[in-house]
């Protein structure tokens, strides 16, 4: 089974006013793509929890960030035509939309979710295949293309043993 090309979102905070702070995604073929936005001067909601868990600060976006414009077209040129799958749709799809409105582009790919590829008794599955991938990857952080690397590879996992 080809994997498909799994993509993560590290953000703000969570809820009304939250917005990207980076993207990554893992493509079919294993390439890594990654990169931290700048926040636009009306993306102020900013959550310290959010920031332990990510490691990403405010001043690191403004020194390193690249522009809300720059990301939007990578992802459009890098993912054009193509379903890419994540696995919290709800908050990624609304960070994306946040991403592409202010910027006035439209995605060129579609967004879908992760689940929507597993049976039953893979979603069950899941949780646990996807903890034992982090822990032998060895991440202590979220990062976007290292969060997308371990979905990809526990989608992996459940369904080679779907097939043993």
């Amino acid at each position: 089974m080809q994997l498909p090309t799994i993509i993560d979102i590290e953000a703000s905070g969570f809820g009304r006013g939250s917005y990207p702070v980076e993207v990554g995604f893992v493509a079919t073929d294993g390439a890594l793509f990654c990169g931290l936005i700048r926040p636009e001067p009306d993306w102020l909601h900013w959550d310290d929890g959010a920031e332990a868990l990510h490691g990403i600060s405010r001043a690191l976006l403004q020194r390193h960030g690249k522009p809300a414009r720059w990301m939007a077209e990578q992802l459009n040129t890098r993912l054009r035509g193509q379903v890419v799958f994540c696995d919290g749709w709800g908050h990624d799809y609304t960070w994306l939309a946040r991403l592409y409105d202010a910027v006035e582009l439209r995605m060129s790919f579609r967004l879908d979710d992760l689940r929507k590829l597993l049976n039953e008794d893979e979603a069950q599955r899941w949780k646990g295949v996807t903890e034992a991938v982090r822990s032998r990857q060895q991440l202590t952080r979220h990062r976007a293309s290292s969060d997308a690397r371990v979905l990809q590879l526990a989608l992996g996992e459940v369904k080679n043993a779907a097939t043993a």
